[in-house]
C-alpha cells in the first residue's frame, strides 16, 4: 500500500467501487481532481457479498471532489444497470469505510436513476476486506495506455469524463 503523508491523512476519505474490469475502474478515478491514490484489486464485504470482487479503493479530499460527483462518475462509467452473468467478479457497488456514509450514497444512486433507462443494480455496502493486485497489474493505463485493451474499453470512459464531468477531470500526464 502507498503511504500517505501524515499531514493529509486527515482530511483524506475513503470509498471502494466496483463494477467492471478493475484496470478501467483505476483509470477512471485517477482521472479526477481531488483523487490522492486509486488501490486496484478485490473488495469483499459482508455475507451474502463477502466473496472478493474486482474494484478499487479510492482516497480522496472531500474539500476537491465530492462523494457525490464520485458516484456519479461511478455509475456512468460502468454497467451499473446491467445484470450479466459476470456479476459475481465484477459486482456493482458502492463500499462506505464510515457507516455516515451509507445514506447519503443510497440517495445519491437513487438521485441519478433519473440518468438511466433501467434500474441501477449497484448495491450498497460496508467494506470487510481488500487484497491488492500484483504490481505488475498495478496503474495498468498509466503504464500501457496504447495497448488494445486500453483504446478499447478505457479511452471511451475517459471521453465520458471528459464531456460530463469536466469540472473534475483532470488528464492523465502520460497521455495526450
Amino acid at each position: 500500500m502507498h503511504e500517505l503523508k501524515a499531514s493529509n491523512r486527515h482530511t483524506l476519505k475513503r470509498v471502494g467501487f466496483g463494477g467492471g474490469c478493475h484496470w478501467c475502474t483505476e483509470a477512471v478515478f485517477q482521472s479526477l481532481r481531488g483523487v490522492t491514490l486509486v488501490e486496484q484489486g478485490w473488495i469483499a464485504s459482508q455475507a451474502p457479498y463477502n466473496n472478493e470482487s474486482e474494484a478499487v479503493i479510492v482516497h480522496y479530499h472531500p474539500d476537491t471532489i465530492s462523494l457525490s460527483d464520485l458516484i456519479s462518475v461511478h455509475l456512468c462509467t460502468h454497467s451499473s444497470t446491467s445484470k450479466h452473468s459476470m456479476r459475481k467478479k465484477y459486482r456493482s457497488a458502492v463500499y462506505y469505510f464510515d457507516s455516515a456514509d451509507k445514506t447519503l450514497i443510497k440517495n445519491e444512486i437513487s438521485k441519478n436513476q433519473s440518468e438511466f433507462n433501467e434500474a441501477i443494480i449497484t448495491l450498497t455496502l460496508p467494506f470487510a476486506a481488500f487484497r491488492l493486485s500484483p504490481e505488475q497489474y498495478q496503474n495498468y493505463f498509466k503504464k500501457h495506455h496504447s495497448r488494445p485493451f486500453c483504446k478499447a474499453y478505457i479511452h471511451p470512459k475517459l471521453q465520458v469524463l471528459m464531456q460530463r464531468y469536466a469540472h473534475v477531470y483532470q488528464a492523465h500526464d502520460n497521455i495526450k
